[in-house]
């Protein structure tokens, strides 16, 4: 399931070389949440890590991305895999959907679609 965020770029990191076949790359964007933003972190891996090349420190842009949890040695580790990035109001280059509105809290794509006005509850979350 894919889910989108909007935001403004705080951060971006240098890729890293995990091991000897594996990179990751993060970056930080601001998500307007009310009066208290969320600075959120996003990764890339692999052939993905130079989506961010083109963008700057300030731009607003537009992430989708895979919630991603794995265990290890008995903890639990979640990430943002980003998959995707557009700046703001591109809308993956299908027109524009609204330029420079302000940044949305991360939601599933689909429950764009299928919400109703009457209840923000979505039943196809998993969990």
């Amino acid at each position: 399931m894919g889910y989108k965020a909007e935001g403004k770029v705080v951060k971006i990191f240098d890729a890293e070389q995990k091991s000897a076949s594996f990179q990751a790359r993060e970056f930080v964007i601001e998500v307007a949440d009310g009066q208290y933003p969320q600075m959120v972190k996003f990764q890339l891996v692999q052939d993905k890590c130079s989506l961010v090349d083109d963008y700057s420190e300030g731009d607003e842009i537009e992430v989708e991305f895979d919630l991603r949890g794995r265990e290890w040695n008995g903890k639990y580790f979640t990430n943002l895999q980003a998959w995707r990035i557009n700046r703001a109001g591109e809308g993956g280059g299908q027109g524009g959907n609204g330029g420079g509105q302000a940044a949305q809290q991360a939601k599933p794509q689909a429950s764009a679609a299928t919400s109703s006005a009457s209840s923000d509850f979505d039943d196809d979350i998993p969990f």
